[in-house]
């Protein structure tokens, strides 16, 4: 194994493990480690609650960097079929704010990376490097729910707003907010095994209904615009949006034109594995740069990975919309 895992800052148990893979998604936030190990009596009592630190080779590099680190312990499996093994899963300490629940009242003016800051600070979680959304937001009663659903909101509203499309991560520094699509290194796929291309109808919009504010229960809201896109070529799918913040045909226009999507065009592909990429990174898969939307690293050597690519417009209009 090429890859080493060290747990509670001291147990490297690098040798013991037999599978080893890091998955992520846009929709699961927390990076995900899964691993499976034999039992000797060389290994530690491991609980969850423990630190952990994964740590690997880039593709292309020589020195050793962190690709989960902190991580915490989360769940331990044990199976005993004349030999022991015991299966862990892992998490970035992200998790923390997907499973914690609060409520809280967010005044006008803030923006995203103001209130995650405030989110982190109150939840004692140390913070890295966090973009400026640029993006004030409304005034948000936000009730019984989790920080990251909180979070969600917030980048969402940001997005609606004319801003651009982010994603929170854990680093050594700490919880950080960057925006999708913005890695430095775009790296072009090759060695693929397989790509599977799908395209489907289904979840397409063709045609957007905005209607305005409803001023009475006896009134039928005024129709602010009606907007078209290939309905002579795939027919009349129709999205009816009714959002009282809209009201000019201005506004509708530019939530219309963000809920157009036609074909809806997705690609997997298996191929060596660049350890490095996370999800919401940009790629180029031939001549088209795509957005991992969801990525499975099996880590080895030589190492695999599963990436689900999507457009950026149909990952805003998916995952913040």
């Amino acid at each position: 194994m090429s890859y080493e895992v060290v747990v509670a800052n001291r147990h490297n148990i690098s040798a013991l493990i037999e599978d080893l893979s890091l998955e992520e998604s846009l929709e699961e936030i927390a990076y995900c480690a899964n691993m499976k190990l034999v039992v000797t009596s060389d290994l530690p009592i491991i609980t969850p609650g423990q630190e952990i630190r994964i740590s690997g080779i880039p593709f292309g590099e020589t020195r050793r960097v962190n690709l989960l680190n902190p991580g915490v312990v989360w769940e331990c499996h044990s199976t005993n079929m004349g030999r022991k093994h015991l299966s862990i899963t892992a998490y970035e300490r992200t998790i923390y704010l997907v499973k914690s629940e609060d409520e809280r009242l967010m005044p006008a003016g803030q923006t995203a990376t103001q209130r995650i800051k405030q989110y982190a600070k109150e939840w004692g979680i140390p913070t890295g490097n966090i973009v400026d959304t640029g993006i004030k937001l409304s005034r948000n009663i936000k009730r019984s729910q989790t920080i990251m659903s909180m979070i969600m909101e917030d980048l969402k509203e940001t997005v609606d707003k004319g801003g651009a499309m982010y994603r929170t991560r854990m680093s050594e520094r700490g919880l950080e907010l960057v925006e999708i699509g913005s890695n430095k290194v775009m790296w072009e796929l090759e060695s693929i095994e397989e790509i599977t291309q799908n395209r489907t109808l289904e979840g397409a919009i063709t045609q957007v209904k905005v209607i305005g504010p409803q001023e009475s229960e006896d009134w039928v809201a005024k129709t602010l615009i009606v907007l078209k896109k290939e309905t002579e070529k795939y027919g009349t799918l129709q999205k009816l949006i009714m959002d009282n913040k809209i009201e000019t045909v201005e506004q509708a226009k530019k939530a219309a034109t963000k809920a157009l999507l036609g074909l809806q065009e997705t690609y997997s592909v298996t191929a060596l594995d660049i350890n490095t990429i996370r999800a919401g990174d940009r790629v180029r898969l031939n001549t088209m740069e795509l957005i991992v939307t969801k990525v499975r690293h099996q880590l080895g050597f030589p190492g695999r990975m599963e990436l689900e690519l999507a457009a950026e417009n149909k990952v805003r209009r998916d995952y913040l919309a």
